[in-house]
């Protein structure tokens, strides 16, 4: 079952993981080092976000690499711009009244 993006995000420990992912690709325990949970409640983390296409995971050897995708969170960019222009139009509209106020 492929999860949601939003889902996905909803995790502090898998945004931090996008972070650290989001400077080059590394393997799960390179990932793990990065955090003071176990290697197996990263590992679950890994899951969803590949669930999420917002990872791939690839073998490697003995090693599994880590990749960002970031196409999936487009979706999620998209909503956030309708409402970036929604608060701009009202930043722009407080501006205005203040400066005829002042």
């Amino acid at each position: 079952m492929r999860r949601d993006p939003w889902q996905a995000l909803a995790d502090p420990t898998r945004r931090q993981i996008i972070e650290v992912l989001s400077k080059s690709p590394q393997t799960v325990n390179t990932i793990a080092e990065n955090f003071a949970i176990s290697r197996p409640a990263i590992s679950k983390q890994l899951k969803i976000l590949e669930k999420s296409a917002l990872v791939t995971i690839e073998k490697q050897g003995r090693e599994r690499v880590c990749t960002l995708t970031l196409a999936p969170l487009q979706e999620v960019q998209i909503w956030v711009q309708q409402y970036e222009a929604f608060w701009l139009k009202k930043l722009d509209k407080l501006d205005d009244y203040l400066k005829k106020e002042g």
